[in-house]
């Protein structure tokens, strides 16, 4: 599914707001009718509590609150919508799908939500460089490129 200018846009302006941290959150709605979720990134608190566990900061990583995922998952439900995609955004490199990005959303190997889109944006010195998305392909168990604008 593509995305729509309007969530790009919405996207675009949280990652330049959200610099030199990571943005993140999530998209629902259908092809045509979208509705972007900006979510707290809580990583640095995560850190602050322990960097052993936690060594990345808000620059390199993202951590949204599941409480807030399953409050957006249900207000979607809840008006009928679809999640479209979770986005987040890369700061001062490419946009592209890294191994943590791929662990942190596999669970035994299998990503929790097989048929959402995930977007990264590349951000640098508050300037939107480029955006790509990636789609599970459970035949490659694996994370392909696909479009979204």
């Amino acid at each position: 599914m593509r995305l729509t200018q309007g969530s790009i846009d919405d996207i675009f302006k949280q990652a330049i707001a959200d610099y030199p941290c990571e943005c993140c959150g999530m998209v629902t709605g259908n092809e045509s009718s979208q509705r972007v979720h900006p979510c707290r990134n809580r990583q640095d608190e995560l850190h602050a509590k322990d960097p052993e566990t936690h060594p990345r900061t808000s620059r390199e990583a993202y951590d949204i609150d599941r409480n807030e995922v399953e409050q957006i998952f249900a207000e979607a439900a809840a008006k009928g919508e679809q999640v479209v995609c979770f986005y987040h955004s890369h700061i001062a490199c490419g946009a592209y799908f890294s191994q943590m990005d791929k662990d942190v959303l596999t669970v035994f190997g299998e990503p929790e939500f097989p048929d959402a889109v995930h977007v990264v944006v590349s951000v640098q010195e508050r300037k939107i460089m480029d955006i790509n998305g990636y789609l599970w392909d459970g035949e490659k168990q694996n994370f392909m490129t696909v479009l979204v604008i």
